[in-house]
């Protein structure tokens, strides 16, 4: 095969994927991203929009002002908000992340009404910024729906990649391969001495023996943050554990709580490289999370109906609860919701197999459990009120709906029309 014809295979996979999730990784082992970035910039029909991270690129201040600049030169509106925000936000805006964000997007929603690409090119130049990382891991959750972006560097962004692949909002290629496995190097399944379950109440067993000398919860928590991302850096710890320590404080409480980490599993377990923290790749980890988010990806990208089924059946295996459930930290709480989003994905999709089959009471048990999660997913108590009327059992689906509403009731929500209106139409 040519290398035209590579480059090829590759742009259509890109193209495809584009479709899928709204943060695009062209993975460093890629061989051809820099041909197929240079592909995408001569089509002349995608609407893409370019900006190389410069050496400067060390903070978020300096990289919305520059990314500004440029995309100003390629769109002369752009900036008519990011430019108008108060310079108590543009002097920090780290810690006005969010006001940022809706800024930046509210600049990119008038770039087009047609889709477009915005590529970030040599994008580890931001490897040493936590703010640069933490804003582009949040942006896909702003971004105009006509819009997706693509990153490519020559390091593996360390964003948590995982969580966002689960939540359908990144996807990771490589050439024309889509990464579904072993996102991180953790090393194969077979013959772990170490297993990782964060799919729950959180549990680590070494040789088949469950791991309980941690010496308190954090050495415990901080194994499972370093599994989050390809790496970390020591402040992204020691900002989400001791966030309320001066710097020398918080420091001295994580090589503690690292050293602990390391005795209760008897190993090195975090390398420290570069001025990065990670997961010691000599040790061959199974992780539940890993495998949870394979067997989302393996669902997505078969056309083979018992192979999906397959898939969310084994996603309904691995999700014995929220995520790290227990406990309530920041970055916990955050996962927990991205988690969910793949749990739900999962088991809706086969929830709608079950009622294609026919099978309309296991199609409701699947939907019930996604709402003992979270019950507020309204459109997924109409489904089951439906289905209780579609099986003639309209008692059944009003008195779903009255416990439904008293629940939002409860919590102070309002009920959409739809469903009201559906409550008439059973009660007629």
């Amino acid at each position: 095969m040519t290398l035209h014809q590579l480059v090829d295979q590759s742009y259509q996979t890109l193209i495809e994927q584009m479709n899928e999730a709204q943060t695009i990784l062209l993975h460093p082992r890629s061989r051809y991203r820099s041909m197929l970035i240079a592909k995408l910039l001569n089509q002349p029909d995608l609407n893409v929009f370019y900006y190389a991270l410069g050496p400067d690129d060390i903070n978020l201040q300096a990289f919305i002002s520059s990314i500004a600049h440029d995309m100003a030169n390629q769109h002369p509106t752009f900036g008519r908000h990011i430019n108008m925000l108060p310079q108590e936000v543009y002097a920090k805006p780290e810690e006005h992340l969010e006001q940022v964000l809706e800024t930046f997007a509210a600049d990119l929603s008038e770039v087009s009404s047609e889709p477009f690409l915005l590529v970030l090119d040599e994008y580890d130049r931001s490897d040493s910024s936590d703010d640069v990382q933490r804003f582009v891991e949040k942006l896909s959750h702003f971004l105009p729906e006509n819009c997706r972006v693509i990153l490519n560097g020559r390091t593996l962004p360390r964003l948590p990649w995982v969580a966002m692949i689960a939540e359908q909002r990144a996807v990771m290629l490589e050439d024309d391969k889509i990464i579904t496995e072993d996102f991180y190097n953790l090393g194969q399944y077979e013959n772990n001495k170490l297993e990782v379950y964060a799919l729950g109440p959180g549990f680590v067993t070494l040789d088949g023996d469950t791991v309980d000398n941690w010496e308190g919860h954090l050495p415990r928590l901080l194994f499972f943050f370093a599994l989050d991302r390809p790496i970390i850096t020591r402040s992204e710890i020691c900002q989400a554990f001791w966030p309320d320590l001066d710097s020398d404080q918080a420091v001295n409480v994580f090589h503690v709580t690292k050293r602990r980490l390391h005795k209760a599993l008897d190993t090195d377990v975090l390398i420290h490289e570069n001025g990065y923290y990670r997961i010691n790749d000599e040790m061959t980890i199974y992780y539940d999370v890993m495998e949870f988010v394979s067997a989302l990806m393996a669902a997505r990208n078969t056309d083979d109906q018992d192979e999906k089924v397959k898939a969310w059946q084994r996603i309904s295996e691995l999700y014995r609860g929220p995520f790290l459930q227990g406990h309530n930290d920041a970055w916990i709480e955050e996962r927990r919701k991205e988690y969910l989003e793949g749990y739900a994905e999962a088991l809706t999709n086969l929830a709608d197999f079950l009622l294609r089959q026919g099978r309309n009471e296991q199609a409701i048990v699947m939907l019930q459990k996604v709402l003992d999660e979270d019950k507020t997913r309204e459109p997924l108590h109409r489904q089951i009120m439906q289905i209780y009327t579609d099986l003639g059992r309209r008692g059944e689906a009003a008195a779903h709906y009255k416990k439904f509403k008293e629940m939002m009731e409860d919590e102070s929500l309002p009920i959409s029309a739809e469903t009201e209106a559906l409550y008439q139409q059973i009660t007629v």
